[in-house]
């Protein structure tokens, strides 16, 4: 079976326009404004419930589609990209295939790194990920209400928000049984995740050695102008030189530092075919990063299914043909 990657190219395009950024000329410039930000698409169906607020922030805040059924359901919690400084919940992958399917679905909105940078946040990219925790435990805490199988929670993404869904599915549990707080004792383990356009590392000195042209993930630990979201993707020799200064936070936030054999199945999907150690025309949704990353698993004995341009022996077409298989078994 050969993957239907038209539904995948459609999101790794929408995705690329804010997930990339030109490298510098060599002349000196006139630092750009901002950028302003982008009208978000109409969604296709109102929520069940928008805007439901998991923290104080204005961007701590999701949306909830039920799916109708008589006993819980299954749900994925959709994260979106646009490299952590862009992006919206609105219009999640696969929420249409998912409710069909008698799964319900979370799309979640986080702070930006860029914001968590201004704010102090060490290093930036804590932000966005503490805050797809936090919202997963939400969610969990609503599970009577929201009619959700606590257990049979898939995460899914593109690009940043792959990156981010990844965090979860690898991650040792967060949960604290003895918080006060109810919402901090629900779990941040996952069923399955399924994600497209994956940066599945955050280490310098791996991207570099997988994909030479690599520009991608220096404003994850501080490498950014954080007023000036163009510079994003200019300061990656910085990041590599510095890379020891900011070790202890790779290994902590990096989704390949953080597998372990006891964690649930992955879904990888790409759009182009793997060349590892050749310079890629989209470096920073490689599938080098996912064959790096199944390449891990597979040593460690973790379910990786890896989709790209011909790749051998497809299972799933795609990534909603991959949740309701997991998350309805």
């Amino acid at each position: 079976m050969r993957p239907n990657l038209a539904p995948l190219l459609s999101l790794l395009c929408a995705v690329s326009v804010s997930a990339q950024t030109p490298a510098p000329s060599a002349a000196p410039a006139t630092p750009a404004a901002p950028a302003a930000p982008k009208a978000v698409p109409k969604p296709s169906r109102p929520p069940t419930e928008a805007n439901v607020a998991y923290g104080k922030h204005e961007r701590q805040v999701l949306d909830f589609y039920k799916a109708e059924s008589d006993k819980p359901t299954p749900l994925l919690f959709f994260i979106h990209g646009g490299g952590w400084v862009n992006g919206d919940k609105a219009n999640p992958g696969s929420l249409e295939e998912c409710l069909k399917a008698g799964i319900s679905v979370v799309s979640i909105n986080y702070r930006y790194s860029h914001q968590s940078q201004i704010d102090g946040v060490v290093p930036p990219v804590k932000a966005p990920l503490d805050d797809a925790a936090r919202a997963l435990q939400f969610v969990r805490s609503k599970a009577k209400e929201w009619n959700i199988d606590k257990q049979r929670i898939g995460a899914s993404g593109g690009s940043a928000g792959a990156c981010s869904s990844l965090y979860l599915a690898f991650h040792d549990d967060m949960a604290e049984p003895k918080s006060s707080d109810p919402v901090a004792r629900e779990s941040t383990r996952l069923w399955c995740a399924a994600v497209v356009g994956a940066q599945t590392s955050l280490d310098p000195k791996q991207l570099i050695e997988w994909t030479p042209n690599s520009r991608y993930g220096g404003h994850a630990f501080g490498f950014m102008d954080p007023t000036n979201k163009a510079t994003r993707d200019t300061r990656f020799a910085e990041f590599l030189e510095k890379r020891e200064s900011v070790l202890k936070w790779i290994k902590m936030y990096s989704p390949y530092e953080l597998v372990s054999k006891d964690d649930p199945p992955v879904y990888l999907i790409y759009s182009d075919s793997p060349a590892i150690g050749m310079p890629q025309k989209d470096p920073t949704h490689t599938s080098n990063y996912g064959v790096k990353l199944k390449e891990h698993c597979d040593t460690l004995g973790v379910e990786c299914e890896l989709v790209y341009k011909d790749a051998p022996n497809v299972k799933h077409k795609g990534t909603a043909e991959y949740l309701i298989d997991t998350l309805k078994k």
